[in-house]
């Protein structure tokens, strides 16, 4: 595997979505990863709709390039297994609530003895501190708490789920890979490991880059639809005579002029900044019956050749076979272990150097769990008596 973090080695004990989509953007930059999963309480997503090769189609995309290895930690034989390969795999992500991989005898303390260079990373809903650190959670829990939700959706019907997971991606997701590398490179520096905390409450909370300043200066807090950027202005999107909408975004003045040219309403060009209430209301007004007017396509074609912040809102079929995404190549064919290839969402990074790759989707429980501890050295009886044992499960 080439990428440019070929040299690193993860230990990945997460399920669902923070901690497998992290390791799957380290694993598409070239980390070796191992996924550690249970043989008797398997990962949610394995059993999502729809499947291919008998394999969940989530499942092969968000842990597509790692290999797997079916543990159960209750098991002294299997934590013996982990104490082994942390010696060579020496970042771990998990993301249990806190305490229970101390439980399993394999938190950070008892892991950092044998290699202390360990870097261990923990994905939490709240924190491994705090009164809420063993509190259950979900994605739009994290963001109702760090007052995200509060200003997401309209006056008139309320606060409304975000369309995608923001506190589970980009809150733990890639706030852990931008921490563990950073913690690499740290330890390249001195040679020291560190334990990383990674609530995904807290990084929601700190993706308010423009509602934070003003509230926490002077006391104004985000509203619905009270901003430019959330339904307050004319920033939004706009429904076409046969039902499809379009986004329109073109904030700065000479974007909103040519737009307001193109639909027909010049007149509305010098109120496109007001922060009025009742002007801005005119503003958006004029803009829904203009652009209710004509269809999707007349209006597609119009603003192909406008260069104003004007764009379709599409499916994520037509995103998928856009010119640009095409162009950038962001839909791949990886290869299943039946021989077959899925199609997959590529990874976002390109690098001139080391391009990012694409090994095997998703693997099943256990797959290479004789290919691995043959690699540390146990021979077929050995592995045999890890099985009988019960320590070792899954396909192999």
């Amino acid at each position: 595997m080439s990428g440019p973090l070929a040299s690193l080695k993860v230990l990945d004990f997460s399920t669902l979505l923070p901690g497998p989509f992290a390791t799957l953007m380290l694993a598409d930059m070239g980390a070796e990863v191992l996924r550690v999963e249970s043989p008797t309480r398997p990962d949610m997503v394995r059993l999502l709709p729809p499947s291919e090769d008998g394999v969940s189609a989530v499942h092969g995309y968000l842990n597509r390039s790692k290999r797997c290895l079916a543990l159960d930690l209750k098991k002294a034989e299997a934590r013996q297994v982990v104490h082994e390969l942390v010696k060579d795999y020496d970042i771990v992500v998990e993301q249990f609530r806190p305490g229970v991989m101390d439980k399993l005898g394999v938190g950070y303390e008892t892991l950092k003895a044998i290699n202390p260079g360990l870097i261990y990373c923990s994905i939490t809903g709240y924190g491994q501190d705090g009164p809420y650190r063993d509190r259950a959670g979900h994605d739009l829990n994290y963001l109702a708490l760090a007052g995200m939700t509060s200003y997401n959706g309209r006056r008139d019907s309320g606060p409304a789920p975000m369309a995608f997971q923001v506190a589970d991606i980009a809150g733990g997701s890639c706030h852990a890979v931008m921490g563990i590398l950073a913690a690499v490179v740290h330890r390249q520096q001195t040679g020291e490991g560190q334990h990383l905390d990674i609530a995904m409450t807290d990084a929601a909370f700190a993706l308010h880059g423009l509602a934070a300043p003003p509230a926490l200066v002077a006391g104004e807090d985000p509203a619905l639809e009270g901003t430019t950027l959330n339904g307050g202005g004319f920033y939004d999107c706009y429904r076409t005579r046969d039902g499809r909408y379009l986004s329109v975004a073109g904030l700065e003045p000479q974007f909103f002029s040519q737009f307001c040219q193109a639909i027909g309403r010049p007149d509305l060009t010098s109120k496109g900044l007001s922060q009025d209430a009742q002007t801005v209301a005119e503003v958006k007004a004029g803009i829904a019956e203009a652009l209710a007017g004509q269809d999707y396509d007349h209006w597609c074609a119009l603003f192909a050749d406008l260069d104003c912040c004007v764009e379709p809102v599409l499916s994520f079929s037509e995103a998928a076979a856009h010119p640009q995404l095409r162009a950038r190549n962001m839909v791949v064919d990886v290869p299943r272990h039946d021989g077959g290839h899925q199609r997959q969402v590529a990874s976002p990074f390109k690098f001139s150097a080391t391009p990012v790759g694409y090994r095997f989707s998703g693997a099943r429980i256990g797959q290479h769990n004789r290919e691995v501890l043959r690699e540390r050295g146990l021979d077929d009886d050995a592995i045999q008596r890890l099985r009988d044992a019960g320590a070792l499960g899954g396909d192999a």
